[in-house]
């Protein structure tokens, strides 16, 4: 009998047209360092437009993605190669932003980048000029989120970045054509990301965690017939040891050419008993 069966319309009708969209979604800077901030806040850029404004500016973004690295395994079973992970990579997300006319968005980012390779604190316009990176706890934040969403606002899927900080930033195109909004696309490197909601209020139920009678009663498990079987495999276990407590002192009392059917041990050879020739 074949799997595939023919379906009518009004059956799969409610599947294709609940179908999440594409432009609706919402990216949250947060968590930046205080002297990050301040450093942006002396070039312009307001904590107020980071954590409002920013965000609602990003035009094009890209949900995270990730792999594991696999190490190759061969001779555990003939003629079969296994692989194994070993380490979970995250790839890089390429965010979009539009340009307000103030400049803000593009000074975000410009200057974010340039905090980073800041560390000299030597001004930059000086002979000589070197590169000293920041510290990765003063340009990486850990609150930065996306949230997709559909019009309904009924569902949604957050993602949660941690160790965020911009890798690059790609070049402007302007001329004297036709007008079009300016717009600047900045690729952002992290550590790991986590999927849902991260909230203290979300992770309020790993306290409901069902106690053991619970656990029991969901898989069939007797507490007391566990005991007993335990309490009588201990009992036989004491049991095997005597026995063989009792063997090994009957070996060391009757020596090698001892008369067996005599009840004095052979003390003299006690200590030299040969297992094998008993």
């Amino acid at each position: 009998m074949s799997i595939a069966q023919p379906r009518k319309i009004s059956d799969i009708k409610p599947l294709f047209t609940n179908l999440a969209q594409t432009s609706h979604y919402q990216v949250i800077f947060g968590g930046l360092s205080p002297d990050l901030r301040f450093y942006l806040a002396q070039k312009g850029v307001d904590p107020l437009f980071i954590s409002e404004s920013v965000g609602l500016l990003c035009s094009d973004a890209s949900l995270p993605g990730s792999t594991h690295d696999a190490a190759q395994v061969s001779g555990n079973y003939t003629g079969v190669i296994e692989k194994f992970a070993h380490t979970r990579i995250f790839t890089e997300i390429q965010l979009q932003f539009l340009i307000d006319k103030e400049y803000k968005v593009l000074k975000f980012l410009e200057h974010w980048i340039e905090y980073i390779s800041s560390g000299s604190y030597i001004t930059p316009s000086r002979k000589g000029y070197f590169y000293r990176m920041k510290y990765p706890i003063d340009y990486k934040c850990d609150q930065t989120k996306i949230l997709k969403f559909d019009r309904d606002y009924k569902n949604e899927v957050r993602y949660n970045f941690f160790g965020l900080f911009p890798l690059s930033l790609s070049s402007l195109s302007v001329s004297y054509n036709e007008s079009q909004i300016l717009t600047a696309s900045a690729s952002f490197n992290y550590e790991r990301y986590v999927m849902g909601d991260i909230s203290s209020l979300a992770l309020g139920g790993i306290k409901n965690i069902p106690n053991q009678d619970a656990i029991n009663n969901a898989f069939g498990i007797n507490p007391k017939t566990i005991a007993q079987v335990q309490d009588n495999n201990i009992q036989q276990s004491l049991g095997n040891l005597a026995t063989q407590q009792t063997n090994i002192d009957t070996a060391l009392a009757y020596a090698p050419g001892t008369n067996l059917n005599s009840t004095e041990p052979n003390v003299e050879n006690s200590q030299t008993v040969s297992f094998l020739q008993y």
